[in-house]
């Protein structure tokens, strides 16, 4: 069995390692979502010994912001700031990954200067025309031109956490009658558009999907939903499953005790894909995050948390790990 240590080569991408900084807005852009010096060294510091930095989600247009300081892709003249964190990453030796989002229902009027949008109307939320759907579509292809453009590896579309992708798939907030709502098969309907857009944009590049997994909730998604949603997504041309949280976020309350909390839910998607899998959940212990990739219930391990806190953690861990052996 492989190890944490272990590289691991996808579609041409070399990854010296299966340690993942997955990504964590960090409120280091500028107001109009631009890269700044600070955002380029708060990556570079961490990449120095991961195999798989994914840069904080960035909004593919202005419907879809959701904070003041966070990173966008939503326009041409920002590429010049992503060549700069993308260079700055592959200069460590790393490939570079950028995650692209669009807040939906959990954008705030605050925020974007407009009613926010989602798949359905409710409190405060106008729903979306199917002709706006294809818009949106269109607007996450033109963010992954951009990150091409700029340099990087790969995109991952933002699938969990109650973002836009995920509001879709969930019926806990998709109650649509049309083609886009209803059944399973509907619910995946957009995101598995939006994939497919992003695919064809992407030639021979990474496409990563942080898929929310479990909602929590007794009439949410379920494991067994993301396992059928898996295969479609692999089907339609995802290289890499990045299991996490739906609606109930990537720190759900309910599961703060158990480390690796949503590792069981990427194990059951891994028995069913051939396409690698990355495991998520409080993991600050690199001996923990190494037997999960040698008792094959992950390929790679994501560590979050512990970065944010110490920009030496994967340096630390490879050491620690080199020791035990």
């Amino acid at each position: 069995m492989p190890r944490l240590l272990d590289p691991l080569t996808i579609k041409g991408v070399n990854l010296r390692n299966r340690i993942v900084m997955p990504p964590m807005q960090s409120g280091r852009a500028s107001f109009k979502g631009e890269v700044t010096d600070k955002l380029v060294n708060f990556y570079v510091r961490r990449s120095v010994a991961l195999g798989l930095p994914i840069v904080e989600h960035a909004y593919v247009s202005a419907l879809g912001k959701i904070g003041p300081k966070q990173l966008g892709i939503y326009d041409d003249c920002l590429i010049s700031g992503f060549e700069k964190l993308a260079a700055g990453i592959h200069s460590v030796g790393a490939p570079a990954i950028v995650q692209i989002s669009h807040a939906g229902a959990v954008a705030t009027q605050k925020v974007i200067g407009v009613t926010p949008v989602g798949p359905s109307t409710r409190d405060k939320t106008r729903m979306l025309t199917v002709d706006e759907l294809y818009g949106l579509a269109e607007d996450f292809a033109l963010a992954t031109d951009r990150a091409i453009k700029a340099g990087f590896d790969g995109v991952e579309l933002h699938g969990a956490h109650g973002y836009l992708l995920n509001q879709f798939f969930t019926p806990l907030l998709n109650k649509r009658t049309d083609e886009f709502g209803g059944s399973l098969e509907n619910r995946m309907r957009f995101p598995l558009l939006v994939v497919d857009k992003v695919r064809r944009r992407l030639g021979n590049k990474l496409l990563l999907y942080r898929l929310g997994s479990d909602d929590l909730a007794p009439m949410g998604t379920h494991i067994e939903d993301a396992v059928e949603f898996a295969l479609n997504l692999e089907a339609t041309g995802v290289d890499v499953l990045d299991v996490s949280g739906g609606m109930c976020g990537s720190e759900p309350k309910q599961l703060s005790q158990v480390v690796g909390y949503f590792v069981p839910q990427a194990a059951a998607v891994k028995k069913v894909v051939n396409v690698p899998v990355i495991g998520v959940g409080g993991i600050k212990d690199p001996v923990f995050a190494d037997g999960l990739v040698r008792d094959g219930l992950v390929d790679l391990v994501a560590v979050g948390r512990a970065l944010w806190q110490d920009n030496e953690w994967a340096l630390k861990a490879a050491q620690t790990l080199a020791e035990s052996v």
